[in-house]
């Protein structure tokens, strides 16, 4: 795992050392740049730092080249079929110097040219300059689902690309500036859909594209994509032997992805997902497997009805023969918050980022790679709002006076913070404003945080003209029209999978490992038994019933031989927080600071009377606002971190020191 930086036509070395240094935190253990000017003046930089993961020796040095010097690799990521590939390319003539993926994936590329990307499974972000032509090529890519980043900015014939945006700002040229229609996204669904970035003018390579910059001209290409049979598909496979294959093809993924050189580890949760890996793992190994659980003191679980148990996962350690580590956080929130906002680069009003930070924290000082069950639920079906698009075809077949009534009582019901109840008022809240609208529009309403006329009401003028005409619904839009013939739960698995999963779940969990020099692999992501569910499960075993549908039924169904009755019936479970209780209580000062009318006034986005009206409704008890306040929040964090100061004095208060760049 690493961070890599590459400049072309702009900069040099002294850019690209700067660039590299940005991101010390993906990669303590090596950095390495490599330069070519060129006779017509172009000019080519790679940089690389490591995270050594396999083969820990100096000859995983990146950036990386092939023997006559004449490709060049900077990587990030790891290919779980890079020893099949390697013998593959070994009997085909190429000689390798290491026992890295690095390499099998420079001669791979080196073999089949831009279309290595089709052979590999795993995850990944990488940039290859070929000078084979006689004048410089760039190739990039990023893995199949997204879940290692790769960002990029354009400026004519000049380019510069890296893994994390706070690189990017020491390319001279490259400004941090707010994109209006990215914030626009951002209110309505609390993080920016790929590829846009709340940076005017640098932008994500989606997942499954790749990118050729050759004469100045940037072209980019999808070479992958997730895809569903038609709603009228016959499924002629029986729900028995459909659980045997998954769960085989699940051990495989599990068992892959356990390939290391470093000690690993894993998540446990109360939730199937993480659960199902753990049980996996253990299978695999003689050794007790390494397992991290994160709570919080009683204080902050009042009314938190989300906060896993920590009882279930210490229950299934035991009986797994784990070595399971309960990690009970009281953090220093305020502390927190600017920093996670600067290693997230972009606002993300997830409090999730802080729990997964610090699991990852506390789980370094024994493991260096930990395995995630992020996936699960794209794949299978585990959200509440799957089980919800059931409920609302029912609802709607009341009358339509009904209805009304139904949804002004619930509307009219107050938060009930701090109780038990808090939970189902949210949920029964956010169904009375989706349950009427046609499945396209309700699936999208239940993404949102603030709908249109909220949005405008809090915009300045100014702002409100100049976003009266963006549609920050267009990237839901078009993934709808990506699978329009696809039954409809098939179509909210591909929403969530290409935009949700990527630019939310996967980016944080980069994010918040790499902030402390963790590598995560995500088991459930392999590309086969993605392909495998999507093709070969119908939708009714994924989603099993009507009135109280069960999620993940075929995978549940997988593991029953293999995780005990009390977590295969345990309800959807991952990262919580207790934002209500930090808003009350350690971030109570921030707030009326950051979120005072002078400061909301002098940026000149928002009504200052508009802001304090959510956070005065909350504080009273009327409405529960706390994750639109915590956008707030997290929004004017990332403005004075990354527009108000510059991006030397961004790494020197948040990253790591300086160390020199070897060549």
């Amino acid at each position: 795992m690493c961070g890599i930086a590459g400049i072309a036509n702009c900069g040099d070395r002294e850019v690209l050392a700067r660039m590299t240094h940005a991101q010390a935190h993906r990669g303590p253990d090596d950095s390495g740049l490599w330069e070519r000017r060129f006779p017509d003046s172009s000019y080519v930089g790679l940089g690389s730092r490591r995270l050594a993961i396999l083969d820990l020796s100096a000859d995983g040095h990146m950036p990386m080249c092939n023997e006559d010097r004449t490709v060049w690799i900077t990587y990030n990521g790891e290919i779980y079929n890079f020893a099949e590939l390697r013998r593959e390319l070994k009997s085909k003539g190429h000689h390798f110097a290491s026992n890295t993926d690095t390499e099998v994936v420079l001669h791979l590329y080196e073999q089949e040219g831009e279309n290595c990307v089709q052979r590999l499974n795993g995850m990944f972000a990488f940039a290859i300059c070929d000078l084979r032509s006689g004048k410089p090529e760039l190739f990039l890519s990023r893995d199949h689902f997204g879940v290692k980043p790769l960002y990029y900015a354009q400026r004519g014939r000049k380019l510069a690309f890296a893994s994390e945006v706070k690189a990017l700002l020491h390319v001279p040229g490259i400004d941090a500036e707010i994109d209006l229609e990215s914030l626009h996204q951002y209110l309505t669904f609390l993080w920016v859909p790929d590829p846009k970035t709340m940076f005017r003018g640098i932008h994500k390579l989606p997942a499954g594209h790749c990118a050729t910059f050759r004469d100045g001209e940037l072209k980019i290409r999808q070479y992958w994509d997730l895809r569903f049979p038609p709603a009228d598909a016959t499924f002629a496979r029986s729900e028995a032997d459909l659980a045997d294959e998954v769960r085989q093809r699940f051990q495989h993924s599990v068992e892959a992805q356990m390939v290391s050189d470093v000690p690993i580890g894993a998540f446990l949760s109360a939730g199937l997902d993480s659960s199902s890996i753990v049980a996996m793992m253990c299978r695999a190994t003689n050794q007790p497997v390494r397992t991290y659980t994160i709570t919080f003191p009683r204080k902050y679980r009042v009314g938190e009805t989300t906060l896993d148990d920590p009882n279930v996962p210490a229950r299934l350690a035991r009986r797994l023969g784990c070595e399971n580590q309960q990690i009970v956080v009281e953090p220093d929130v305020a502390d927190l918050l600017p920093r996670l906002t600067w290693h997230m680069d972009e606002p993300t009003a997830d409090p999730a980022i802080i729990t997964a930070y610090l699991v990852c924290r506390e789980a370094r000082k024994q493991a260096t790679v930990l395995l995630s069950g992020v996936g699960g639920d794209e794949l299978f079906a585990g959200y509440r709002k799957h089980a919800a698009h059931r409920w609302a075809d029912a609802y709607q077949r009341m009358p339509g006076l009904l209805r009304s009534g139904i949804e002004a009582s619930v509307n009219a019901l107050p938060g009930l913070r701090g109780t038990a109840m808090k939970g189902s008022v949210r949920l029964a809240k956010k169904m009375a404003r989706s349950a009427s609208l046609e499945p396209e529009d309700r699936f999208i309403r239940n993404c949102t945080y603030l709908n249109a006329g909220q949005k405008m009401g809090l915009y300045t003028a100014e702002i409100q003209n100049q976003l009266r005409t963006s549609n920050p619904e267009m990237r839901h839009r078009s993934g709808f029209d990506a699978v329009r013939d696809a039954d409809f739960l098939n179509q909210m698995l591909y929403l969530d999978t290409k935009i949700f999963m990527t630019s939310l779940n996967l980016n944080y969990n980069d994010k918040m490992s790499m902030a402390s020099s963790v590598e995560v692999r995500v088991p459930f992501l392999d590309r086969e038994l993605a392909e495998f569910a999507a093709w070969n499960i119908p939708p009714h075993l994924k989603l099993k019933g009507f009135f109280q549908p069960t999620t993940k039924h075929i995978f549940r169904k997988a593991m029953q031989d293999v995780l005990p009755a009390e977590v295969l019936r345990q309800p959807k479970a991952g990262f919580a927080a207790p934002v209500d209780y930090w808003l009350a209580n350690d971030l109570r000062e921030m707030v009326d600071d950051l979120l005072s009318d002078t400061n909301i006034k002098k940026r000149g986005l928002f009504h200052p009377e508009s802001v304090r009206r959510f956070v005065d409704e909350h504080r009273s008890g009327s409405e529960d606002w706390s994750m639109q306040i915590w956008q707030f929040l997290t929004l004017e964090n990332w403005m004075r971190i990354f527009l108000d100061a510059g991006a030397e004095q961004r790494t020197e208060e948040f990253g790591q020191p300086r160390e020199a760049a070897t060549a």
